[in-house]
C-alpha cells in the first residue's frame, strides 16, 4: 500500500535531505536505502522501528508497517509511505521494482548478512552496492537542532542528578539509588536513560562499565555515577563522583589528578587538532602522575542520536577535530579494590576552541554530600 503525502518538511528536515542527495550526486548514486534507526530519525523525523528510508532524486520513501501508520502522518506526512504486509526485504524489493531502480546504496555497516541477502534477493534485477557513510558524515557536525536537543538532555540529566544527590543517604544500595536516578531524568522529560545508568559505591567504582548492585552506601562512600538522559531521541552522557559525609584519602589523591586532566585536554580542543593529540594531553598527565597504567580506556567519543557515534577521541584515532562536532572528555584512574574517579562532560568545538554544554560543578568540594 502506497501513500503519497503533499506537506513539505520542515526547514531543518528539508536541509538535510538537500545536503544528504548533494553527497549521493557526488558519489554518482542515485537511491540510497537507510537501515539504521538514528539516521531515520535524522534525515525525515521518523522514529518507528523495523522499517527503511530509501532517498531517491525526487522522493523521500519511508519504508513501514500498519503499527506506526500514524506516526508516520504526524512526523512525516510529506514522506512517500509504503506499508508492508509482509518481510521487511520483500517491501524494499517492491519499491526498487516499482522504481525500476538499477543500483541501490545500502548501509552495509547496518544490515546483517541474512538482511543483506534477503534484500538482495527481494531487489532483483536491482544491484545493492556499498554506499559511502553520507549521513555519519552529516552528522559528525551538529547543526543548530542537534545542539538545542542535545542540550535538552542535557540539563534533563543535570537536574536529576541534583535531584538525586539530595536524596543519598547511608544504607541505600547502588540499585535503589540509580532507580532514583533514572525516575529524576523520567519525571523532567526523558524517554529513558541514554544507556544503562552506573552508580558504583566504593571498589566497584573500579570498574569502568560497573552494573549497580545490591552494594549499600555508607558514610565515607565514594560513589562513581554514570548517566544520561533521552530527550527528543537525542543522549547526554555525564559523570561525577559523590562523597557522603567525608573523603576517602585514597580517593581524593587521585581526584585532583583526574580533573586536572579533563581541565587540560578540555583547553586543547579547538579545530584541526588530532584525536589521538587531545587524548594525549589528558594521558601524560595521569601518567606523569604515576597512574598510567590505571587509565585504561580512551578520552571520549562522539554523541547525538546515539550515545557512543563518531568520532573516537583516543590515542588510536589520528582524525581531526571539526567545528560543530560534540565529544564527551573522560578520563578516569581505577584503583582495584579500592575505587575509582572518572570526571566526563559534553563538549562541543567552535570555530576557535570549544564550549563545555554541561555545567555541574566539579571540584572536589562541591562532590560532598551533607
Amino acid at each position: 500500500m502506497v501513500k503519497k503525502r503533499t506537506r513539505k518538511p520542515s526547514a531543518v528536515i528539508a536541509e538535510r535531505i538537500h545536503r544528504c542527495r548533494a553527497e549521493m550526486a557526488k558519489n554518482k548514486l542515485w537511491a540510497y536505502l537507510l537501515t539504521n534507526r538514528p539516521d531515520h530519525y535524522y534525515l525525515a523525523g521518523f522514529s518507528g522501528e523495523d522499517s527503511a528510508l530509501l532517498v531517491t532524486r525526487k522522493a523521500v520513501w519511508v519504508i513501514s508497517d500498519g503499527r506506526f501508520e500514524e506516526s508516520i502522518r504526524k512526523e512525516c506526512p510529506w514522506a512517500t509511505v509504503t506499508l508492508r504486509k509482509g518481510q521487511l526485504a520483500a517491501e524494499i524489493g517492491m519499491v526498487c521494482k516499482r522504481l525500476r531502480l538499477k543500483a541501490v546504496g545500502v548501509q552495509t555497516d547496518h544490515l546483517s548478512i541474512d538482511e543483506h541477502a534477503a534484500i538482495r534477493k527481494a531487489a532483483k534485477p536491482t544491484r545493492l552496492v556499498k554506499a559511502p557513510p553520507i549521513v555519519n558524515t552529516m552528522r559528525l557536525c551538529k547543526d543548530q537542532a542537534d545542539l538545542r536537543a542535545l542540550a535538552e538532555a542535557i540539563r534533563v540529566a543535570e537536574e536529576a542528578f541534583k535531584a538525586t544527590r539530595r536524596s543519598i543517604r547511608a544504607g541505600q544500595t547502588e540499585q535503589e539509588i540509580a532507580a532514583r536516578l533514572e525516575y529524576e531524568m523520567a519525571r523532567r522529560g526523558s524517554t529513558g536513560p541514554a544507556f544503562p545508568s552506573i552508580v558504583a559505591e566504593g571498589p566497584n567504582a573500579a570498574l569502568p562499565h560497573a552494573v549497580p548492585g545490591r552494594r549499600k552506601v555508607r558514610r565515607g562512600s565514594a560513589i562513581l555515577f554514570d548517566w544520561g538522559a533521552t530527550v527528543g531521541f537525542y543522549r547526554s552522557d555525564l559523570t561525577r563522583v559523590a562523597f557522603v559525609g567525608t573523603i576517602p584519602p585514597k580517593i581524593r589523591k587521585i581526584y585532583d589528578v583526574v580533573l586536572q586532566a579533563q581541565v587540560k585536554a578540555i583547553e586543547a580542543i579547538r579545530p584541526g587538532e588530532r584525536m589521538c593529540d587531545i587524548d594525549a594531553v589528558a594521558r601524560e598527565h595521569i601518567a606523569q602522575a604515576g597512574y598510567g597504567k590505571q587509565f585504561g580506556h580512551g578520552l571520549g567519543h562522539g554523541l547525538g542520536l546515539d550515545v557512543h557515534e563518531p568520532p573516537a577521541l583516543s590515542w588510536r584515532s589520528d582524525q581531526k577535530l571539526q567545528q560543530g562536532m560534540v565529544v564527551t572528555v573522560e578520563p578516569g584512574i581505577y584503583l582495584p579494590g579500592v575505587g575509582g574517579v572518572r570526571i566526563e562532560d559534553d563538549v562541543l568545538v567552535t570555530a576557535k576552541g570549544c564550549k563545555v554544554l554541561s555545567h555541574l560543578r566539579k571540584d572536589i568540594a562541591s562532590a560532598v554530600v551533607r
